[in-house]
């Protein structure tokens, strides 16, 4: 049985219909279409079975980090106005999650030749995003220094919720060959020389931080994420859970700027345990189905006769 729990009337139905409601959530009403496209396409990948981040990005912890990202991200007040003025995660937050989830699935799993095509989209849609800061700073998306922020944020963010959350963490070498699998999306989207293992990933987070500080428009997106995310009151406690585990994986010095708390005994005690458990029942409601077990072959003496 898929759920490696038999024996329980109704648990298959259960599985299937959760796992259907979050494939929805994330990607969005093309979603089946997209994974068929994505999975089954015939094509040279990028990343073959078995490169770090087929795993990392394959796993739930993903949820955790991407929340993660988006607060970190938010630090650098040329990247938070331009997410406020033309991402549009008020007005249409699930469709900013479907586009980036589809991006990632595409670049990480698709063909080549699809990833290059979604590599273009998103350069071209850089190009159009300009403007200035609430105290009158110019930005540009397509800025390469803007564009590194945003992927070593990312980066850190999806390897440390990996690190936590994951179904298998990796050994070091292999969460270095992340940060290299990873480097070479960067690349590909304008970052220039973008970090190859961990240690480089942590030196280029750390020249970012005299750029950064928590803007009000900053402290404001956290609120927006952690405590009025667009939920039916039913998903609100998942999500909490959720959201509490995503900010334990902030360093302390980007929880004081958003106002967000250390709370080191209650963290460790309750938040990372619900945490885990919470990831464990997302990977458990995103498995794909088993496939059907095969019919029973023939006894040596032939096929049993009713009765028998």
């Amino acid at each position: 049985m898929a759920t490696g729990i038999p024996g329980i009337p109704g648990l298959e139905a259960v599985r299937h219909r959760l796992g259907a409601e979050l494939f929805a959530r994330v990607a969005g009403p093309e979603g089946p279409a997209n994974r068929i496209r994505i999975h089954e396409s015939p094509g040279s990948r990028w990343f073959g079975p078995g490169r770090p981040i087929r795993t990392v990005h394959g796993d739930a912890a993903m949820f955790a980090g991407g929340l993660r990202a988006l607060l970190l991200q938010s630090l650098h007040p040329l990247a938070m106005a331009a997410v406020a003025a033309h991402s549009g995660y008020r007005g249409d937050p699930w469709g900013r999650l479907q586009r980036t989830s589809t991006f990632l699935a595409v670049t990480t799993f698709g063909t080549a030749e699809d990833a290059h095509r979604a590599v273009a989209r998103v350069r071209a849609a850089h190009r159009r995003v300009r403007g200035r800061t609430p105290d009158g700073q110019e930005y540009a998306a397509c800025d390469p220094r803007l564009l590194g922020w945003v992927h070593a944020a990312e980066v850190d963010s999806f390897l440390r919720a990996h690190r936590r959350y994951g179904a298998r963490p990796l050994e070091e070498a292999a969460y270095d060959g992340y940060v290299a699998d990873a480097a070479r999306v960067a690349a590909a989207l304008g970052v220039p020389d973008p970090p190859t293992d961990q240690a480089g990933l942590a030196a280029r987070l750390e020249s970012y931080r005299p750029e950064l500080r928590a803007t009000a428009q900053a402290r404001d997106a956290a609120r927006f994420l952690l405590l009025r995310p667009p939920l039916p009151w039913a998903a609100r406690p998942p999500y909490a859970v959720l959201a509490a585990g995503a900010v334990t994986l902030l360093p302390r010095w980007a929880r004081g700027p958003l106002r967000l708390p250390y709370l080191p005994f209650v963290e460790e005690a309750a938040v990372r345990p619900a945490g885990r458990t919470l990831t464990r029942t997302i990977r458990w409601a995103m498995a794909p189905p088993a496939p059907p077990a095969p019919p029973p072959r023939p006894s040596a003496g032939g096929a049993e006769r009713p009765g028998r």
